[in-house]
């Protein structure tokens, strides 16, 4: 009885450093949009920054998640809530890299005038951040139905990517001066749209944990 307690308080203890990452992250993904939107290059310079916790949290979670498998040697119902556990944080791991990626492109325009207003990219921005505190409850909760409906989100994200690039395409050939700028918008909407994939691949990881079985909600 007592191992099964000590494991039950590792795995709330592995659920809380989750939890833990996905502030961070989603704090990671508010700022290089937020940096982006006012062509903030400190701010930009401090997400980039920032992203060194992510990294060290991201490792003491997979270092927690094999000590539990080496010496709980969990039954398969268990082992499928440490592995979810590893696949979410390496999901939030390069959520992460996204924000960071962003935040470069920032950088990039330091000096800059936006050649257009920024509308769509800070919506895209918002649903997935919206996406990501539900994938956490999903799993906090073991909500599948909750899980499952982060694909309609992701639907909406996809639709706004779209739009963008019909648009920028069009300014691309109505003034092939901002183009540079134009091709920098296209890769942060891009890895906006990556983003809100990554977080259905966190609600897949917890209709597995739960169910035992695969759904594919990128389709």
């Amino acid at each position: 009885m007592n191992n099964r307690l000590n494991f039950q308080h590792s795995i709330d203890d592995l659920q809380n450093e989750l939890l833990d990452l996905g502030s961070m992250v989603e704090n990671s993904i508010h700022q290089a949009v937020e940096a982006l939107t006012r062509l903030d290059t400190d701010l930009a310079r401090r997400t980039v920054e920032d992203d060194d916790a992510v990294d060290e949290l991201t490792l003491r979670i997979e270092e927690m998640c094999l000590k539990l498998i080496a010496l709980q040697q969990p039954m398969a119902g268990d082992l499928r809530i440490i592995g979810t556990a590893l696949s979410i944080a390496t999901d939030l791991e390069r959520i992460a890299d996204h924000a960071v990626d962003i935040a470069k492109i920032t950088i990039r325009l330091s000096g800059e005038t936006l050649a257009k207003e920024l509308i769509d990219i800070p919506q895209m921005a918002e649903i997935s951040k919206e996406m990501l505190r539900e994938s956490l409850v999903a799993y906090m909760n073991r909500n599948i139905h909750m899980a499952a409906s982060l694909a309609e989100k992701d639907d909406q994200v996809d639709k706004i990517f779209s739009r963008i690039m019909t648009d920028v395409i069009g300014m691309m050939n109505a003034d092939f001066t901002r183009n540079r700028q134009l091709t920098h918008l296209i890769m942060v909407a891009h890895y906006l749209e990556r983003v809100a994939d990554h977080v259905t691949n966190i609600g897949e990881s917890v209709i597995y944990m739960v169910t035992g079985k695969r759904k594919d909600l990128n389709v």
